[in-house]
């Protein structure tokens, strides 16, 4: 009997090392694939830098698990693509006002879109990686539903794929706690001190994103002037893209009171500053949408909305402004709501879609 076959996007990390175990276990045929996204890993690098500060290609370790469990390895170069879908977006929006998610893009216009074609293009009947997310039927269809691990869930990173490639995934940790991973990783006898979490974004490995900003686009750092809520100028900002909503360290203003970035204004070249309280907003536009199957929101429509990767979602509601654009309006003011930043949509575990926060 033919085993099915899955190409499997192998990182080097913990969770795509205990999905390929996990695969093969199940009965597939696995074969694991890199994508190299960024830096090159040569022997100079790896003798220099430890594996878990080299990005989010750990390609000697990705090697190392697939040696392990016999199954086929390759690396496949995606830095143009990398850097074109990805970074690209990411530098234009911090320029323009805008706080971008990588991760989010990285999905939809490299990763799984890259294996998704590979896949096609080699005849593969699946294709996987090792994020936290499931797959549920839905009345026949397939349809992206939140990890049993809500503390991992990263439907968040996931929403903007396309509906027609949900078939042909899998997510072997959907079902997994971290606990349950790590002791997976353990019985593989897997370097765990060599497989910490990735960092946030694999591509800034030095400084944090402003450092990263300031050295890709040097005209980035146009000063202008920080504005209270009257219009009155408080002091001297460095670039609109150093700063983002919410913003409190780094400011350099002394007031009396404590200051926070509430909006960047590219137009004036001003960046707006408030009080704590003045960063709630009620609601905001979503727009450049991705809707799954079956869900049009063509009236207004209750739903869980989740504004950021590291909060729960909160009730909304969410109603038609164009075919392009929906106005959603939370029960409950949310801080600090970031246009570039995405709103995914949820009806209990299921991935209704989202977008992104557009300017105020």
């Amino acid at each position: 009997m033919t085993r099915p076959t899955v190409l499997l996007g192998m990182s080097g990390g913990v969770d795509s090392s205990v999905a390929a175990a996990l695969l093969v276990r199940q009965g597939y045929e696995v074969h694991g694939i890199t994508l190299q996204v960024w830096e090159h890993e040569d022997e100079t690098v790896a003798a220099s830098q430890k594996w878990q500060d080299r990005g989010c290609c750990k390609i000697g370790i990705a090697k190392h698990v697939a040696k392990l469990l016999n199954i086929s390895h390759e690396v496949i170069d995606t830095r143009d693509i990398f850097r074109k879908g990805v970074i690209d977006d990411f530098l234009h929006g911090y320029t323009t006002g805008m706080t971008p998610n990588p991760c989010v893009r990285c999905n939809e216009k490299v990763k799984i879109r890259g294996l998704i074609d590979l896949a096609a293009a080699r005849d593969f009947n699946y294709v996987a990686t090792g994020h936290y997310a499931r797959l549920q039927n839905y009345h026949g269809t397939s349809v992206l539903a939140r990890a049993s691990d809500d503390r991992k869930d990263q439907t968040y990173f996931l929403y903007r794929l396309n509906p027609h490639w949900l078939p042909r995934l899998l997510f072997p940790l959907g079902n997994l706690a971290k606990s349950d991973v790590w002791r997976e990783a353990e019985v593989l006898g897997l370097p765990a001190d060599e497989l910490k979490e990735s960092q946030e974004i694999c591509f800034v490995t030095q400084g944090d994103y402003r450092t990263f900003i300031a050295k890709e686009v040097p005209e980035a750092k146009k000063p202008g002037l920080f504005i209270d809520e009257t219009g009155q100028p408080l002091g001297q900002h460095d670039g609109i893209a150093f700063y983002t909503p919410g913003q409190r360290r780094g400011l350099g203003i002394a007031t009396g009171q404590r200051l926070y970035v509430q909006q960047v204004h590219p137009a004036t070249n001003t960046v707006l500053l408030g009080p704590e309280a003045s960063l709630r907003r009620h609601e905001c536009m979503v727009s450049d949408l991705n809707i799954f199957v079956g869900h049009r929101f063509e009236s207004p429509t209750e739903v869980y909305v989740k504004v950021r990767y590291a909060t729960p979602p909160t009730p909304a509601v969410l109603s038609p402004v164009t075919e392009s654009s929906i106005r959603v309006q939370f029960r409950e003011p949310q801080r600090a709501l970031s246009p570039g930043q995405s709103a995914v949509f949820y009806e209990g575990d299921q991935v209704l879609g989202g977008g992104i926060i557009q300017p105020f």
